[in-house]
């Protein structure tokens, strides 16, 4: 047997073998169960079902049909080929012309076009989590830090903070408002950080919210750029899924509040270029007018129909989501199944959720949420029968609680975990949240979800 010499040179860097991926989220724990045992209608039909995945496969085949209708649009067809020496070939890593101009516009389109977009001030990124993190690159050195409201995204814990050293520091929004940022609660996170002798380079927002699915009003982004101008930082606004609200009230984008005139410097985009294949198609794609209309036309549709479905059933066994209007997820209030109010409780009740009604669920601590109880719930990624069949899941096991509740003493919890002991052996809060002992394989390497 070799014995490893402890004196030897680490191969990799502190960074590649840290845990600053993140990936000890109990966000990503839901991301490994399912990849353990993925539900399939009739492979594996007790599968883990996943909706812990912000996708919208609702319009997938719209897209395939223009794609079909449109083979020369791609350089690998036969009615495209004649272009792939040109489209092969290095190309400017600012991107292709085309593809900045029909990004521009269609970013305008997705704003009610009451906001025109510079195509030369289009800088592109690989992905949202490369965006990300050459953003906090540019704009904040290791150790300094971006406000960001609570709850928000896991990974930005990753694509953010993990190879840049930035720090996040979270300014706590609460239920009692639906969670809505306040001045109040920018201030009081901006002074302790003061006190923590934390540098804030700048405040990053989603718009819509992921996870709430919920807009900002006109009055909040007012707030938001009195905030940042008087204390001279940064404005980052993430609004990736601008296209994604069905109903009122309308998206209002931050461009429409502020005017930018300051230069940019595009240096970072060499580091998260998108191939130029990628840039022709999708140059094509959004510069077809008339399909981009009944593309976000249709997609509203599908998605404000798949969110009643939803939201009705859950309430047909008294579970209420926060009021929302886009992403693809809904933020689901499961206040009244926890045993007792606190974190622990609600990661016990997740595992649950995971193990034995087999559903992907994110829970609200891994979201930095300031109370526990709330899930997020993705419901855009599947088809209608799979969406009926999470859903009569969720019923039989509330269904099963609340039997167990009337027969159990007035004053006891919810019973659910009476039943399931073998899931739910006893673990200290830090255990769960970092998941040393978790019993799904680890690794750092792990596929960028949204």
């Amino acid at each position: 047997m070799e014995v490893m010499n402890l004196d030897q040179p680490q191969l990799l860097s502190k960074i590649a073998i840290g845990d600053g991926h993140g990936e000890t989220s109990s966000y990503f724990d839901g991301w490994k169960a399912y990849d353990k045992d993925p539900f399939h209608p009739s492979k594996n039909p007790h599968g883990v079902i996943q909706m812990g995945l912000a996708e919208n496969q609702l319009t997938a085949d719209l897209v395939q049909n223009w794609i079909m209708d449109n083979p020369e649009a791609s350089i690998c067809t036969l009615e495209g080929v004649h272009n792939f020496k040109h489209m092969a070939n290095f190309q400017d890593y600012h991107g292709l012309p085309e593809f900045r101009n029909a990004v521009a516009k269609f970013m305008s389109r997705t704003r009610g076009n009451r906001v025109t977009f510079d195509p030369d001030r289009i800088v592109m990124s690989g992905g949202a989590t490369g965006a990300h993190e050459a953003t906090a690159f540019c704009l904040a050195n290791p150790g300094e830090a971006f406000l960001v409201p609570t709850p928000y995204y896991p990974g930005f814990d990753r694509d953010l903070r993990w190879r840049t050293g930035v720090k996040l520091v979270p300014v706590i929004c609460e239920s009692s408002n639906n969670f809505k940022l306040t001045k109040q609660a920018l201030e009081e996170a901006y002074e302790k950080a003061k006190q923590d002798n934390i540098t804030i380079k700048g405040l990053l927002i989603t718009n819509p919210s992921n996870p709430l699915g919920t807009v900002m009003d006109r009055n909040t982004l007012r707030t938001v750029i009195s905030f940042i101008n008087e204390k001279r930082i940064h404005l980052i606004s993430d609004e990736i899924y601008a296209a994604t609200v069905f109903s009122h009230p309308s998206f209002i984008s931050i461009a429409e509040i502020i005017e930018h005139d300051t230069d940019i410097d595009r240096k970072m985009s060499s580091f998260g270029l998108v191939s130029t294949q990628t840039q022709y198609l999708m140059a094509k794609m959004l510069s077809d007018d008339e399909f981009v209309e009944k593309f976000l036309a249709e997609s509203a549709k599908r998605l404000a129909q798949r969110y009643r479905v939803f939201t009705s059933g859950l309430i047909k066994v008294g579970i209420k989501c926060l009021q929302s209007n886009g992403g693809l997820f809904v933020w689901m209030d499961l206040r009244g199944l926890l045993k007792n109010a606190t974190f622990e409780s609600e990661l016990e009740l997740w595992r649950v959720i995971i193990h034995e009604v087999k559903i992907n669920v994110s829970p609200g601590v891994s979201f930095h949420c300031s109370e526990p109880g709330w899930f997020r719930v993705c419901y855009a990624n599947m088809d209608d029968r799979d969406v009926q069949i999470a859903l009569q899941r969720i019923r039989s096991f509330v269904t099963q609680n609340n039997k167990e509740a009337m027969v159990s003493d007035k004053n006891s919890k919810p019973c659910w975990h009476s039943n399931l002991r073998l899931s739910l052996k006893s673990r200290r809060f830090d255990d769960i949240m970092m998941s040393p002992h978790s019993p799904i394989p680890q690794s750092p390497l792990v596929k960028a979800t949204t």
